[in-house]
């Protein structure tokens, strides 16, 4: 809608959006497909850029065109362009994801702010004696090991970010951390940890 001298004056989308919209609603899947085609990497680009996730960027983008395909109608073509409307959808659920995140997270960790409990000191000096011999057992890695596994579990890399930084084919970065771990958990087991 524009509002033009206090008024507001209907926007009507583009004939091609109307045409495309009257095929959704008449059960065209080709309609659905073109529409698709030219409006996908928009959403997933909006989506991605607000939850900062792949996966969820790519989840949303299929539930935006899923909504259009299973009730069209929900879309008028005289308030706006099928851009705007489906890019509008997109936005308000990755805002949604980002927002359900961030209460999952905050109640996650809520309880455990308020907890009365003590820590004991034994408990403390056990947990620092185990975290300084997994430290050691990662120390004494092969180094193409030991920068596999010190990036994606302390640097927090995905398998594609670890092939890339050590210039190795995804793969290869997944069966290193692997391995490192099966060795890590043989050298922690000898010592109990």
């Amino acid at each position: 809608m524009n509002r033009r001298h206090g008024s507001v004056v209907p926007v009507e989308a583009p004939y091609d959006d109307r045409l495309l919209h009257q095929r959704v609603v008449g059960g065209d899947e080709s309609a659905l497909g073109e529409v698709y085609d030219r409006l996908s990497p928009l959403i997933f680009g909006l989506s991605l850029r607000v939850t900062r996730d792949r996966l969820i960027a790519e989840d949303i983008t299929q539930e935006v065109f899923l909504l259009f395909w299973e009730r069209p109608l929900a879309y008028d073509p005289d308030r706006g362009t099928l851009r705007a409307w489906l890019a509008t959808i997109a936005h308000r659920r990755a805002v949604d994801h980002v927002r359900a995140e961030e209460r999952r997270r905050v109640s996650a960790i809520g309880p455990r702010l308020f907890e009365r409990e003590p820590v004991r000191l034994e408990d403390t000096v056990l947990a620092a004696d185990e975290a300084e011999r997994v430290r050691q057992a990662v120390s004494a890695l092969p180094d193409g090991l030991r920068e596999a596994v010190e990036l994606a579990y302390f640097g927090g890399r995905t398998y594609r970010q670890v092939g890339e930084e050590l210039g190795v084919p995804e793969g290869t970065a997944k069966s290193r951390i692997r391995l490192a771990l099966r060795r890590l958990a043989g050298a922690l087991a000898e010592e109990e940890v």
